[in-house]
């Protein structure tokens, strides 16, 4: 199974409206300023316990090299990683039609995680799942567990 998450107001948060991990220590907090949502490292070190594969896919063009170095402090792993310079090579490409904001089917994504309407909203309309997680929230990371394990035992009763 793979699991995506969103970067922007996800995963990388203000922490002026939500609680957060720790800063990262001098000189990596003057490198990498965001700060990540509490219980991202639990929920990541969980998720990858249970087998399941995490991936980043965000609009952002930030470097697929700042997206692992930065989370690699943290002491997570990504699987893969897709940004908005690969989004628009490899989903948008060519087509004169609009593609959505992001895909996650294109990447075999079981679940992506984000706070945008229009994602849960495109996922409707092309075929993806996608749980909304929005403002502070002290249970979100059991929300998406719950989606997941819910997500797994469907697919063992449609084998």
């Amino acid at each position: 199974m793979i699991v995506s998450f969103d970067l922007d107001d996800t995963l990388f948060i203000s922490p002026d409206k939500f609680k957060t991990e720790e800063e990262l220590k001098f000189p990596w907090n003057k490198i990498y300023k965001e700060r990540l949502r509490l219980g991202t490292i639990s929920l990541m070190k969980q998720l990858k316990d249970e087998g399941i594969h995490i991936w980043i896919y965000t609009t952002s063009f930030r470097s697929e090299r700042y997206i692992r170095g930065l989370f690699r402090h943290y002491g997570i792993k990504w699987d893969g990683v897709v940004n908005g310079i690969r989004h628009a090579k490899e989903v948008q490409g060519n087509k004169m039609e609009p593609m959505p904001s992001k895909y996650p089917g294109k990447y075999r994504i079981d679940l992506h995680i984000d706070d945008d309407v229009s994602v849960l909203q495109n996922g409707r309309l092309y075929g993806f799942k996608v749980l909304l997680v929005g403002p502070q929230d002290d249970n979100w990371t059991k929300k998406i567990l719950d989606t997941v394990h819910n997500i797994r035992k469907s697919e063992k009763r449609d084998k």
